[in-house]
């Protein structure tokens, strides 16, 4: 089975179809990764709600761990949809590239927090000491912490199932960098 394929509005279930009206309503569309999610009964309202939930973190900072996430695991869906999040965010496209590559030269905080997330996503959670020290040294607490966790693995979710199934991309496509993050 290699031709995976998004479900339309009609062919999920009737809460599912809830759900896509009101992606519909709020974004203007149901993106592809969203939608593929309804193939099963209760991943996508589960999903949502894992994204949608209260953070200690700024969405600034949630699109730091989304954009560094993506980048580690090579997922160009989540790579070109918050690169597209990240410029709601406030970020220029030269920040995101450099987010991308693992460094914020622009903001010491956001540094420390890029290069905390990608030292726990590159080692499966068993971040560098150094770059644990420096995200506590830059002002983030064990809350924090927990919040750069659940984040990240927000996003692994998502970067497995589009690297699983390799559907059509629905946003505009992020410019490919190098992968040297970590």
């Amino acid at each position: 089975m290699s031709n995976f394929t998004v479900p339309t509005r009609e062919e999920v279930s009737e809460n599912n179809q809830a759900i896509f009206d009101n992606l519909q309503k709020g974004l203007g569309f149901v993106p592809n990764l969203y939608a593929y999610f309804a193939k099963n009964e209760t991943a996508l309202g589960d999903y949502l709600a894992l994204q949608n939930r209260k953070s200690t973190l700024k969405a600034k900072e949630r699109e730091v761990i989304n954009l560094v996430t993506s980048q580690i695991n090579n997922c160009l869906y989540c790579q070109s949809a918050h690169t597209l999040i990240g410029k709601m965010n406030g970020f220029s496209e030269e920040q995101i590239i450099e987010l991308r590559k693992g460094t914020a030269t622009f903001d010491s905080k956001l540094d420390a927090l890029v290069k905390f997330a990608a030292s726990v996503v590159a080692n499966k959670g068993k971040a560098a000491v150094s770059a644990k020290e420096a995200f506590f040294q830059a002002g983030y607490n064990e809350a924090n912490m927990i919040d750069v966790v659940l984040v990240i693995g927000d996003k692994i979710i998502s970067n497995y199932i589009h690297n699983l199934t390799d559907f059509a991309i629905d946003f505009p496509i992020a410019t490919p960098i190098e992968q040297e993050l970590v």
